[in-house]
């Protein structure tokens, strides 16, 4: 059974699929695995039989979440009944750590309420992708550590930071999957793109939350730059209906493309990029793109966060790095005046990009060999019984 919310995690477990069929000892097995849960379009491709159209829900931040508290309850309960009836051996829940977190816990707990009269089915739980307790609630780490037998780490710092704090939590750094996304394309687009004007690229974000609060500032400070000189504007969005949102938003930089996907070949012609924090930095990361990171939540979810967060940066290349790479704005301090001026000192320093490139490099060869979802189905298939 396989639990996905996002796009996202859509991809990672529809990938992990793929490398569990195709994987030796599953060829050897009498009867093929079945596959069911919850997901999106890319894993009902790779073949899981969808009882619930999840990734359709997808929210970020507390505001959100409320807002749809009975209808996640719902989903919930289904899939629980769901798991009860149909007893699978390995539950995988892929990143969502809200609902999957406490998915898992609901799962350990009817198993240890019924322990000793009869109940035989005692499934293992995998979380692929750790939550990132690392940068608040830290103690939801021993919460991991009492209902999930394997933790498919991502980054490679995790395994030694859960290691001081939940030593009883099985974890295994399997590699980044954007590796295996990019590895093969990366250098070839390169040398396809070699733009004469600069690109600045912006991802605003993959959820129309994201795109309402963050395309304002984007627009105008991609206006501010304009200004300064010749560069070429390219927006790269997930959907075809976030493109028209953006579109109606757009009539005062007639000269900006916006396009649905093709997120590769943007950033391999990028110059510089403004992209929200999130998984989109590692990407410009990965391409070795300079790029600006901006955040702006609800303010409710931004209180919240103030009193909990605990870490110095919000971009993963930042984290991993240990330091500010990527210059980054968040809430009130990604204001247009902001990002653009940090924006114009990359595009008119070449001297600045060749520095920031450099540091990419170490960062992205830290993120593992190509081959993640391979290691991450071999460990899930070493929980089964011999």
């Amino acid at each position: 059974m396989l639990i996905a919310g996002e796009a996202s995690g859509d991809l990672l477990a529809a990938v992990l699929v793929k490398a569990l069929k195709q994987s030796p000892e599953t060829r050897a097995m009498p009867f093929p695995p079945e596959f069911f849960g919850a997901g999106g379009a890319r894993m009902a491709e790779a073949g899981v039989e969808l009882a619930v159209s999840l990734t359709k829900y997808s929210v970020i931040g507390l505001a959100d979440a409320l807002k749809r508290y009975w209808q996640f309850k719902r989903i919930f309960d289904r899939l629980l009944q769901l798991a009860l009836e149909r007893e699978p051996d390995i539950i995988i829940c892929v990143d969502f750590s809200g609902f999957n977190r406490r998915f898992a816990g609901a799962i350990k707990k009817h198993i240890r309420a019924r322990r000793g009269i009869f109940l035989n089915w005692d499934p293992k739980i995998v979380q692929y992708v750790s939550p990132q307790v690392w940068a608040s609630r830290p103690g939801r780490a021993h919460q991991l550590e009492r209902d999930v037998d394997l933790l498919l780490s991502i980054f490679p710092f995790e395994k030694e930071w859960y290691a001081r704090r939940a030593p009883g939590l099985r974890v295994e750094f399997v590699g980044h999957p954007i590796v295996d996304r990019y590895a093969s394309l990366r250098d070839k687009l390169r040398a396809k793109w070699a733009p004469v004007t600069p690109v600045l690229l912006l991802l605003p974000g993959s959820r129309e939350s994201e795109l309402k609060r963050h395309l304002p500032v984007m627009l105008a400070a991609a206006q501010r730059i304009q200004s300064q000189g010749s560069v070429f504007l390219r927006m790269v969005l997930p959907t075809e209906r976030m493109a028209e949102l953006a579109k109606s938003q757009t009539t005062s930089l007639p000269r900006l493309q916006v396009q649905v996907g093709n997120l590769a070949d943007s950033l391999a012609a990028a110059t510089v990029a403004i992209a929200s924090t999130g998984t989109v930095t590692l990407e410009c990361a990965y391409f070795g793109v300079p790029t600006v990171a901006i955040y702006k939540a609800a303010w409710s979810d931004y209180l919240i966060a103030c009193q909990i967060v605990q870490v110095k940066h919000l971009a993963m290349p930042n984290l991993l790095a240990a330091e500010e790479i990527y210059p980054e704005f968040i809430q009130h301090k990604a204001t247009p005046d902001n990002i653009s001026r940090a924006a114009l000192n990359l595009l008119n320093h070449p001297e600045r990009r060749s520095a920031v490139k450099a540091r990419l490099a170490e960062v992205t060869q830290s993120l593992g060999e190509p081959g993640a979802s391979q290691r991450a189905a071999m460990a899930i298939l070493q929980l089964l019984p011999a």
